[in-house]
Parts: structure tokens; sequence; C-alpha cells
């Protein structure tokens, strides 16, 4: 994986304002956001995550898409804004499907641990996840029972 040079201070908190994840976060809530994660720059086909694997990062698209499989099944596109990963990270369970790069794309990458302490320093972060997860569950539930 290529990490691109560090962005001036100020483009850096700009773009993760962008990211819908983070939109709603203040500008100190930003900048603790930009000193735990790391920019990447991946390319088309590159695996973000394996279905099975233990997960040791969580992933924000920020430009580009992947596709994600669940046995070897497609159930949806993410893009741009879309999280990976942090179920793994929540509950320190497998990966729940394999996440593969349609295209080149930039990521922000959270460690395990800087996931920890920005979900504990940021609690508009956490509340966006919950309703991410709580939208999950509600489509799922939809599928199951109609």
């Amino acid at each position: 994986m290529y990490v691109p040079p560090p962005m001036p201070r100020d483009a850096h908190l700009e773009y993760l304002s962008s990211i819908p994840l983070f939109s709603a976060l203040s500008r100190k809530e930003l900048q603790r956001v930009a000193r735990a994660s790391d920019s990447v720059q991946i390319k088309e086909g590159h695996e973000l995550t394996r279905q099975g694997d233990v997960g040791r990062e969580m992933f924000v698209i920020v430009e580009g898409s992947a596709t994600v499989k669940r046995n070897g099944r497609k159930l949806g596109t993410a893009g741009p804004g879309s999280a990976i990963g942090e179920l793994s990270l929540l509950d320190k369970g497998p990966r729940t499907a394999t996440v593969t790069a349609d295209t080149d794309a930039t990521v922000l990458v959270l460690g395990a641990r800087e996931f920890a302490a920005v979900l504990d320093d940021v609690p508009g972060i956490a509340h966006k996840i919950m309703a991410a997860l709580a939208e999950r569950i509600r489509e799922l539930d939809t599928k199951i029972y109609g």
C-alpha cells in the first residue's frame, strides 16, 4: 500500500469533515480523528477485509468503491463515507464479509487501539456508528420478517 505524504493540517480537517461519518464533528473532534487515522491509497482489487479473519482495523472509504461479499455472494457496494470493519472491532469477532476495492481508492484507516480511543474521546462518532448499525439491523429485519 502507498501512504501519501501528510496533507496540510487545515486541508486534512476539511477532508475529514466532508466524510458523512465525521461531518457533524467539531473541529477539536476532527483533530482527534486526524491524529488517530491514516489516509491510505489502495489499488483496485485490494482486499480491505476477508470474511472470517480477525479484525485489526476499520476503514472509511473517502474516494472510490468496493464490493462487499459474504460466502462469495455479492451483498452490495460500499462508497465514499462507508465504514468497513467496525463490527469486528466492536465485538472482537471475525470479519463478516470480504470487501474488495473495485477502483483505486483512498481510505482512512483506524487500528483497533486507535478506534477504541476515538470512540471514548469523540462520542459523535460512536452515535453515528450506532445509527448505522441500527439501520443495518432494520434492513435485515425487513428482509427476514417482511
